[in-house]
């Protein structure tokens, strides 16, 4: 039945145990009780059988305060920041279009002084009453054209 011993039924098969090994314990040092800064105070209470217990006080347990929520949402504080921050840059929008419109004004203003200013210049050089020097004078008279001739 086996190949390796096939003289043997599975019930004279050998068996091998295997016992566990024991742990062996590590020596700790011994743990100290830390003293609280102060010592509960002893409270008695006698139970209406006339036994009486004696314990020490127990504080109840303080719950955490609640997160108190802010009076006003976050978002509507950063919609009203943003409001205002728009509000300013308009406000300096509006003061840049009235310093260009004033600007260009000017420039109008200085462009019309020049031509005035260079128009009397060329009108008073043109119609001066005072001699010319260097100048020719052509004196024009009265010519008769007669059959296409210039009689002068």
């Amino acid at each position: 039945m086996y190949p390796e011993n096939p003289g043997c039924l599975p019930a004279e098969r050998a068996v091998t145990v295997h016992q566990p090994t024991p742990v062996t314990h590590v020596q700790t040092a011994p743990l100290v009780p830390v003293q609280p800064n102060h010592v509960p105070s002893v409270a008695s209470i006698v139970l209406p059988d006339g036994r009486v217990v004696t314990g020490y006080a127990i504080e109840p347990a303080k719950p955490e305060p609640l997160a108190t929520k802010p009076a006003v949402s976050r978002t509507a504080v950063n919609i009203a920041l943003g409001g205002i921050g728009f509000g300013a840059v308009c406000g300096g929008l509006v003061l840049l279009t009235t310093f260009i419109a004033a600007l260009t004004a000017l420039i109008t203003q200085l462009i019309t002084l020049a031509a005035v200013i260079f128009g009397g210049w060329v009108a008073v050089q043109v119609f001066s009453a005072s001699g010319s020097k260097g100048r020719t004078t052509v004196n024009i008279r009265k010519a008769v054209i007669k059959r296409n001739h210039f009689h002068g």
